[in-house]
């Protein structure tokens, strides 16, 4: 068998839609309204009904919607927001775009999700150190959803806001209720690798405080009022484009159809690497949206390299936590460092993981995977 895989198969879904797609391009370019027409309001119900959110505002791109939800919060230097070290930088820039400090803390083993406990240990250590705690924003990484129980209970008694960072999340969910609906305010990104993606840069906030999307429409208009040209407070240019909000409105309609195909995709890998691997771990109360597959392996590279070989490619997501980045390592971490994180970076490797994954080359997949591990 031959033929190159595709890590993320953007056009074989293009080809499944592509004449709703050209058909919603068209409808823009004929009513001419590229900036705030009328998909993207659209969009904003569509998601809303999609995930149960009172309140949904479309912008630019998933930093951004982190980054609008912390201006609102008005957040200041001294202020701690903590982040967990295993995941795409994103999280802690937006902390240091507003002279806050971000606060790394380690993250669970089984989940990769914030680790509670840690939590609550970063939380009193970093009043110790001065700081004041604002605001945690957990991540739904790889696509589960964090442990938002535990992490609500904390937050409800250190009096912080909860943040769920659903850029990889967007179509999982915890004991039902969905991503969206999770944090007190949720963010996702539509880059188009996202389960969710348009083609080009978008994202959402999600919240069901009406004032709170009261100020996020504004700020991500300029701080425009009533009038457009009475500012009233400092924002930012960070709307979503009509033309993407059209892309995603065709991508919704069969987002539930992908979601159910990434289980199915997930379930044959755990059937046929479980006892070679370690295979990623779902809470019987989550549903993972699968933005990626993931093992722990050892001697990743020599695995990365036999799988190449094969034609079969592979990503690390991520080598080098947050707190170990260059512009980063002068932020604090957690009490005891975040040890689960370092191993992580040096032992996770993804899969080819899309909804259009046939059995036959996921088997090919399959195969290298078993063949590189020495099965």
């Amino acid at each position: 068998m031959s033929g190159e895989i595709a890590f993320i198969d953007l056009k074989a879904q293009q080809d499944r839609i592509r004449d709703r797609i050209d058909a919603a391009i068209a409808r823009v370019l004929d009513h001419g309204q590229y900036i705030n027409g009328p998909e993207v309001a659209e969009c904003e119900a569509a998601l809303a009904d999609f995930c149960g959110a009172s309140n949904v505002i479309g912008c630019a791109n998933g930093t951004d919607a982190l980054g609008l939800v912390l201006m609102a919060r008005r957040l200041r230097p001294g202020d701690a927001v903590f982040v967990p070290a295993f995941t795409f930088i994103a999280t802690g820039e937006v902390v240091a775009w507003l002279g806050a400090t971000p606060v790394f803390v380690d993250v669970d083993p089984c989940t990769f999700n914030m680790d509670p406990q840690h939590l609550e240990a970063s939380i009193a250590d970093a009043r110790r150190k001065g700081l004041k705690p604002a605001c945690v924003i957990a991540v739904d990484l790889f696509g589960q959803p964090a442990d938002y129980p535990a992490l609500r209970s904390i937050c409800e008694a250190e009096g912080l806001f909860l943040m769920a960072d659903a850029a990889q999340g967007f179509g999982g969910s915890l004991h039902g209720v969905r991503a969206g609906k999770l944090g007190d305010a949720s963010t996702t990104s539509f880059f188009p690798a996202k389960p969710l993606g348009c083609y080009g840069d978008g994202g959402a906030i999600f919240t069901e405080d009406e004032n709170l999307a009261h100020e996020l429409r504004s700020l991500r208009n300029h701080g425009a009022g009533k009038d457009r040209y009475d500012n009233v407070r400092i924002g930012m240019n960070g709307r979503l484009d009509t033309l993407q909000a059209a892309i995603l409105i065709e991508k919704l309609a069969i987002f539930e159809d992908e979601l159910l195909a990434r289980q199915r995709v997930a379930d044959r890998y755990n059937q046929a690497l479980s006892d070679i691997a370690e295979v990623p771990f779902v809470g019987n109360a989550a549903r993972s949206a699968w933005a990626q597959y993931t093992l722990k392996v050892q001697n990743r590279e020599a695995v990365r390299d036999a799988c190449a070989r094969d034609g079969v490619p592979t990503q690390v997501y991520y080598p080098v936590p947050l707190n170990a980045q260059t512009a980063y390592k002068h932020y604090p971490t957690g009490p005891g460092g975040v040890p689960v994180s370092d191993r992580l970076a040096e032992e996770v490797l993804s899969l080819p993981m899309h909804p259009y994954l046939d059995e036959e080359t996921q088997d090919r997949v399959i195969a290298s995977v078993r063949r590189a591990l020495g099965a």
